[in-house]
């Protein structure tokens, strides 16, 4: 063992005790030390292997570097991913590890060592940032096993043919550039004219895929995402995502200490879900901003109140619109296609109710509480009453 490498172990120690001048010394020594870039790196690149072994994925390690650290840190852990990643064949990455990494556009851009290039771009001395990069490496070194959603980099193998019914990319775009009008304009006829639209190419993809699946050689198997569930307000925001992901036809499972949430179901939904879901907060967030600061009589804030409140209502009035205009929806492509779909997508809730059993076997459930606000509450039914659906509201 390399004297950095000594020096990395007393840091992580020194964290593990809460010894913030043991860490200071050691990050000193190694900030010092010539081949610190290199070493550190290599075992921060290291610990990230050990995660994607251990279920995480890259915009899992990266929120969770965010939001129990700072969003340096977060930006540095998609850095040294991008770093690990050279290490595989492009063939054998899994298609949603590429969309994640393009998302959280994890690239190379640093030429030499990567230390002095982090330094360089923040305009940070070379202590502050080594201090950083160990406190990232304590914190991945730290983390839970978590349940595999998909092949970890290396074992991916990419199939020569989609599967028929796979929701297309150019779909999936489609969708995206319509919600982003929904969220954009201020006008509530235009956002249910986008939103209309998106739900109907979404809907069409998820029914067309169970009647797929339930003749002979089909057979899609459910699967899983992650879902962030941010900070403040999560416990009403974690409702509205139980509450979208139900009435799909999918399953959620809340890691509050984590962040995020897993949904369960069968890709078209699990598609559908989450964009709903990530709409329907960027809606909800729009009419809270309108409804202004709320004070007490003694003109104490209740903000926070309100707001719980608010998120809470809005999320219970939404999964009643929804679970109606599900069912309506369902009948009418029932009636259009001369045969009863509820058998059909009944018996895919039950195959996912199955895969959760799989995948979580020591399930708890837990109530979920929040503040009481009157005001916030009623305010919060009427922002969902005006809320974008889409076709389901018909």
């Amino acid at each position: 063992m390399s004297k950095a490498d000594e020096l990395i172990g007393a840091a992580m120690k020194a964290l593990a005790r809460e010894d913030q001048a043991a860490f200071d010394s050691a990050a000193a020594f190694l900030a010092d030390r010539d081949d610190a870039d290199r070493v550190l790196v290599e075992v921060v690149t290291r610990a990230v292997s050990d995660l994607w072994r251990n279920g995480w994925q890259p915009a899992d390690v990266v929120r969770i570097a965010a939001r129990r650290l700072t969003d340096w840190h977060g930006r540095v852990a998609a850095d040294l991913i991008a770093w690990e990643m050279r290490a595989y064949a492009p063939a054998t990455v899994d298609e949603r590890w590429r969309d994640q990494l393009a998302g959280l556009e994890a690239v190379v851009w640093w030429k030499g060592g990567y230390l002095a290039a982090r330094q360089a771009r923040d305009g940070a001395g070379r202590l502050v940032t080594v201090s950083g990069v160990l406190e990232l490496l304590g914190l991945l070194t730290g983390l839970p096993r978590l349940e595999s959603l998909g092949p970890p980099p290396g074992a991916a193998r990419r199939t020569v043919l989609a599967r028929p019914h796979a929701v297309s990319e150019k779909t999936l775009a489609r969708v995206r550039a319509l919600l982003a009008k929904a969220e954009s304009t201020t006008y509530e006829a235009e956002a249910e004219t986008f939103t209309s639209a998106a739900q109907s190419l979404m809907a069409k993809y998820s029914i067309d895929a169970a009647m797929l699946d339930a003749r002979p050689g089909g057979g899609e198997a459910p699967a899983g995402i992650r879902v962030g569930v941010d900070a403040p307000y999560e416990e009403p925001k974690a409702v509205l995502l139980v509450l979208v992901a139900e009435v799909n036809r999918c399953r959620v499972i809340w890691s509050k200490e984590l962040g995020f949430a897993t949904v369960m179901g069968f890709g078209a939904d699990l598609s559908w879900v989450e964009m709903l879901f990530t709409s329907l907060l960027v809606q909800a967030q729009t009419a809270l901003v309108n409804s202004g600061t709320k004070k007490h009589g003694s003109g104490r804030s209740r903000n926070k109140a309100f707001r719980q409140s608010f998120l809470s209502a809005f999320a219970s009035r939404i999964g009643e619109r929804l679970a109606g205009a599900t069912a309506d929806a369902v009948a009418q492509e029932s009636a259009s296609r001369g045969a009863d779909l509820v058998p059909v997508l009944a018996a895919r809730e039950q195959e996912v109710e199955q895969a959760v059993e799989r995948m979580f076997p020591n399930l708890v459930s837990h109530a979920v509480r929040t503040a009481w606000d009157r005001e916030g509450w009623a305010a919060g039914r009427t922002a969902a009453d005006r809320a974008s659906l889409g076709a389901r509201d018909r």
